[in-house]
């Protein structure tokens, strides 16, 4: 059934609010996923701090001429929706890479990051970065391990000298 104006220009606020408030976003291709997979990723979204809005190509495409985002997105195929992500950059594209790994029907065709519309490739490729608190385990373990290491050594002078005095006892 075709929306009305007034649903599209409730459509259009909705998607002109969420531009002005995110941090970053993907353009995603929903097409084939069940309702029940849609579902589930909007609860994953969400759970990420992150939203998703379908709409149609026409409506996000006066709203991206709006914000002087230069793209277009009828080249795009498919049913497109748009994640985005209000708390970080890294949220919206992690999600919606790990969901399609899951579900093959849902496709990442681009994205928008730090004012750049970026393409697929790109987006994966964020997508694999680690995490923050994983990048910050591995400095943490890095800067530990020498130390840890000094430990160990200064433990093992420590263990022969107790094997030397055991070995003296029994003689």
């Amino acid at each position: 059934m075709p929306q009305t104006k007034e649903q599209k220009k409730n459509t259009l606020g909705k998607i002109t609010e969420s531009f002005d408030k995110q941090k970053s976003m993907v353009f995603v291709n929903y097409k084939g996923l069940k309702a029940s997979d849609l579902f589930n990723l909007r609860k994953a979204l969400k759970n990420a701090g992150c939203k998703i809005i379908v709409a149609k190509k026409t409506l996000l495409d006066i709203a991206l001429k709006d914000k002087k985002i230069n793209f277009n997105i009828k080249d795009l195929e498919g049913q497109i929706a748009l994640i985005f992500g209000f708390e970080d950059e890294i949220s919206p594209v992690k999600t919606s890479y790990n969901f399609s790994k899951q579900n093959e029907n849902l496709k990442i065709l681009a994205g928008y990051f730090e004012n750049n519309v970026i393409d697929s490739n790109e987006v994966i490729a964020l997508a694999q970065i680690p995490s923050r608190q994983e990048l910050l385990a591995k400095v943490v373990s890095s800067i530990f391990s020498p130390v840890s290491g000094f430990v160990n050594v200064l433990q093992g002078n420590i263990r022969s000298l107790v094997y030397t005095i055991s070995q003296i006892k029994q003689s």
